[in-house]
């Protein structure tokens, strides 16, 4: 058995974004040569998430429609978080909501997935850098 470590790293320009990062993953396995095995994805920054859905405009537009309803980022007031000077506490919400990693098979050399799921890198507070750990166990 080996295993195989890499970060990806997101800065991105605004407070919430939503990135495909399924062929940085699938660069991983292909990297470690891992044929047969495990792969973890990690969002190392607990205002992120890492998830698992289909890559379609409309139910991106709908996640952050629904996280916002949810967990509004205004007013900021409102949560005693944010009494610590932050203004980030609704990031943190919505990241236990959407999820700190996913785990996926790798099987002949390749993310084995179910019809339509890519990995998402999800940001909620954003505009500075953060990273993602890719982890892989197999042979």
């Amino acid at each position: 058995m080996k295993s195989y470590r890499k970060e990806l790293f997101f800065e991105t320009a605004t407070r919430r974004d939503y990135i495909n990062i399924t062929s940085q993953v699938q660069d991983a396995v292909t990297q470690s040569g891992i044929q047969e095995g495990l792969c973890l994805v990690n969002a190392m920054h607990i205002t992120a998430s890492v998830y698992i859905n289909d890559d379609e405009g409309g139910l991106l537009g709908d996640y952050d429609a629904w996280l916002e309803k949810l967990a509004p980022h205004a007013p900021t007031a409102h949560y005693r978080h944010n009494d610590t000077g932050e203004d980030n506490a609704d990031a943190h919400l919505k990241r236990q909501v959407m999820g700190r990693e996913v785990v996926v098979a790798i099987t002949r050399g390749k993310l084995d997935f179910g019809t339509w799921e890519q990995i998402f890198y999800g940001e909620f507070d954003g505009r500075r850098r953060k990273r993602v750990l890719v982890k892989l166990i197999g042979e």
